[in-house]
């Protein structure tokens, strides 16, 4: 018998959610959001989201520039973006640890504490594992609030997935999504992933998405990620 023909999924551009109306709460994340939406009365001029990977560091970042009119910054490039920019702009920094400019931050938060604005530094880990070499810079990281966000839990990864389907006006089983939560990887970010793939394949197969698809899914996505570790 002939392969039945698949039908070619087109390559539509989905909105990526990154609004505060998109944002799903839980404990994972509640203190974050909470400082989030405290500003602009924060305990501190500069405010530091420490999480894992995938945790939704990016999207609070993505919240709180747009509420605050905030410029991003390149964590490499500080002391160059500064001279550029108004030092009275609010300043978001996603991965700050990543190559970290420290003479560039330490004269950023200055000039935050100065013109009486604002920093949001996001970063895998808390300050203190940065290893830091700048003494006034320690000093002044020391003295920022700290936020931990921790991996997302059952309720947010599902609730996560329920609504990236929704998005894509895509109805999936509920035992279908807690199939996912139990198999994926827990972050944001891999969630975001397999719902794209299992979109793609209920596309090509004409199908639905059930928990025999979902299962398809995931061994493929975890022989790719295999295959990358080796």
């Amino acid at each position: 018998m002939p392969e039945a023909p698949k039908q070619i999924p087109l390559d539509l551009a989905h909105r990526s959610g990154h609004s505060r109306e998109d944002l799903v709460v839980s404990e994972a994340n509640r203190q974050a959001v909470a400082m989030i939406d405290a500003w602009p009365n924060w305990p501190a001029p500069v405010v530091v989201l420490a999480g894992p990977a995938g945790s939704g560091k990016s999207h609070l970042a993505a919240i709180w520039a747009d509420k605050a009119n905030a410029v991003f910054f390149d964590s490499g490039s500080i002391e160059t973006e500064l001279e550029e920019s108004r030092v009275d702009h609010p300043v978001v920094i996603d991965d700050v640890d990543a190559g970290l400019d420290e003479q560039g931050l330490f004269h950023l938060i200055n000039a935050a504490r100065a013109s009486g604005s604002y920093v949001l530094l996001t970063s895998r880990s808390f300050p203190s594992a940065w290893r830091v070499k700048l003494p006034d810079l320690v000093s002044r990281l020391q003295a920022a609030a700290t936020v931990e966000i921790l991996e997302p839990d059952d309720h947010l990864l599902a609730a996560v997935i329920t609504k990236l389907f929704a998005d894509r006006q895509v109805e999936v089983e509920p035992h279908v999504v807690q199939f996912l939560v139990r198999r994926i990887e827990r972050s944001l970010s891999t969630a975001i992933d397999i719902v794209d793939r299992l979109d793609r394949a209920a596309l090509e197969q004409k199908a639905r998405i059930t928990r025999s698809l979902a299962a398809q899914t995931v061994s493929a996505l975890d022989r790719g990620q295999a295959e990358l570790d080796f």
